[in-house]
């Protein structure tokens, strides 16, 4: 586990030396100013000579300024590593979960994942702040305070002595009962934000169907369960504190009690017997501060490990058996051609049941295809197989002539534009999320991208046009308006391969005739499949996919569908008795 965290904290090692360095300093510094302070009582109080006192109270004074300095520095260090280890952290696991398949975000689910890169890279960051000065803090301030009040008397130390084993048997006793309620308190967090997501992200379903107290009732039974998990969990780590008092007055009281004795009889300084009172303190404290570290520590490892999980997470598609052209750059796109080629995917490697069983196609570029099917007829996962969100269990898929795999998948997905189910617009301005499709683009393409998917019909009535602000999510506009600007998004990029999943069912039939006609002039030579519930917005396509139960039932014309294929025909009909009733 160390192996994959220690190079996110290497960069800041100068930072980490010099602030352990400052903290053990700093406890050197706090240990002599006893040694001063019982010679000022011994010698400068018994003599009466204030010469004596003023010149050590001033040293003492000297060497307090200078701990503090130290601690100052420490404190610095340790927060300028802590935040930069974080900062780190958190940069690594996101850029990793960015090369995830969906496989593998599905794995942990985005709750998860969001938990893992805040609230545990926090806890992460904690540690090591604190670690680095209280880690190395006591255990200095231990073995300092140790050699010194054995030197002054042997006899005494072994009432402290005999309490250290209370002291780490009580700690042993603990941690091994909170390591694992702290790896359940982050999964009670995960199961409280997935709560928490899903609510805000769906809250205009909750309001439209009544449903805020059942969502209540959800949110308080997980937030419940979050809180009587933390209380165990920290409940364990709060008993700890009064088990550690109890041991520490215990023995403080047996050393007032022998150290009295050997006062009275003349064996032990009164100086000598108040340094050691600070000393003893100065142990037990240490042992303290080390037992909460490790209370700390057993939830930082709880939590590096679910960091780990993800940094170790090996994405389910790379770029491994990516091609190279003959000048050595990696391969491109020629066309829009795709081939699959006796392809059957699951989305479940154990699942015995394929969701795509042995689909053979042949689509010529620049050709437009309409894809037909009920709902789990697995139209969606066949488009998916093409710019390579999934992997084909078996079989070829294969666009411009070579298999997905052979081009890297910035090179593939860039030459296959593809507008989602669930249309997703950023924060930010309309014109921002334009962008993405091609961040050269101008103004004149910007409008004419907008105009290709009907779009510039309500951006001109907007007061600040393309630089309207759409809020998260694009709140501030429609569901049809989302669709038709995530489709000029896609013709900005001006794809060798276009899917529409299903992305014009929010807009009316004229305006879906449309954004086909613009297609047919702006994106003459690109590949364009459309899937869709309407059999007129596939109906002059130059081929009509019908698929049935993860296959392909039927291919073809609307003309030789009509004739051939008993779904097509049910659908079409079905379709436009629908049209008639409304009429």
């Amino acid at each position: 586990m160390m192996k994959k965290l220690w190079p996110h904290a290497r960069p800041y090692g100068k930072w980490i030396a010099a602030g352990v360095a400052c903290s053990a300093l700093e406890a050197v510094f706090e240990l002599l100013i006893p040694l001063v302070m019982s010679d000022i009582v011994d010698v400068g109080i018994k003599n009466a000579d204030q010469a004596f006192i003023l010149r050590e109270g001033g040293l003492m004074v000297a060497m307090a300024m200078v701990s503090l300095a130290f601690g100052l520095g420490a404190a610095v260090f340790s927060s300028v590593a802590g935040q930069g280890f974080g900062a780190n952290l958190r940069r690594a696991e996101y850029d990793h979960i960015q090369e995830f398949a969906f496989s593998n975000i599905e794995k942990f689910s985005t709750a998860s994942l969001v938990t893992r890169l805040t609230n545990d890279v926090n806890a992460m960051q904690m540690t090591l702040m604190m670690g680095m000065r209280l880690l190395v803090r006591a255990p200095v301030m231990l073995v300092s305070a140790l050699v010194l009040s054995i030197r002054i008397s042997l006899r005494l130390s072994s009432v402290f002595l005999a309490a250290m084993p209370l002291l780490l048997i009580a700690v042993a006793l603990i941690l091994t009962r909170v390591g694992p309620m702290f790896r359940s308190l982050q999964e009670k967090t995960d199961a409280l934000n997935l709560v928490v997501q899903e609510n805000l992200a769906g809250i205009r379903v909750v309001k439209s169907f009544v449903r805020e107290e059942h969502e209540k009732e959800k949110f308080a039974a997980r937030n419940r369960d979050l809180k009587d998990t933390s209380l165990r969990a920290f409940g364990m780590v709060v008993i700890n504190m009064p088990i550690m008092m109890l041991i520490v007055n215990g023995t403080i009281i047996a050393v007032m009690w022998f150290g009295g004795h050997m006062v009275f009889a003349g064996t032990l300084g009164d100086g000598k017997l108040l340094t050691y009172f600070t000393y003893i303190s100065q142990i037990m404290m240490s042992l303290m501060m080390v037992s909460m570290m490790f209370m700390m520590l057993s939830r930082s490892v709880a939590c590096a490990r679910r960091i780990v999980e993800v940094l170790e997470e090996r994405p389910a598609i790379t770029d491994g058996g990516a091609e190279t052209d003959a000048d050595g750059a990696p391969a491109a796109v020629r066309d829009g051609s795709i081939d699959f080629d006796h392809v059957s995917f699951k989305y479940n490697s154990e699942s015995p049941e394929w969701i795509l069983r042995d689909v053979n196609l042949h689509i010529p570029s620049g050709a437009t295809v309409g894809i037909l099917g009920g709902t789990g007829s697995a139209k969606t996962t066949l488009v998916s197989l093409i710019p390579r969100l999934y992997e084909a269990g078996e079989g070829t898929v294969s666009v411009g002539g070579r298999p997905v795999g052979a081009y890297t998948m910035e090179h593939l997905r860039d030459a296959v534009s593809m507008v989602l189910q669930k249309n997703t617009l950023f924060s930010g301005t309309i014109r921002e999320n334009l962008l993405w499709g091609d961040p050269n683009a101008s103004e004149e393409e910007l409008w004419a991208a907008c105009r290709a998917a009907c779009a510039d019909e309500f951006l001109e009535r907007m007061p600040d046009g393309l630089d309207t602000d759409l809020g998260q999510g694009g709140v501030n506009v429609s569901g049809g308006q989302k669709q038709r600007l995530c489709i000029a998004r896609a013709i900005l990029k001006k794809p060798k391969v276009l899917i529409l999943d299903d992305s014009t069912s929010a807009v009316d039939t004229a305006t879906d005739a449309k954004i086909r006609s613009a297609f047919a002039n702006e994106l003459r030579e690109a590949t364009k499949l459309i899937i869709a519930q309407r059999v007129a917005s596939v109906r002059d396509a130059d081929m009509i996919l019908v698929m049935d139960g993860g296959r392909i039932a039927a291919q073809g014309t609307h003309a030789e569908l009509m004739e051939s294929c008993e779904i097509y025909r049910d659908v079409y009909q079905s379709q436009l008795e629908g049209v008639s009733i409304d009429g």
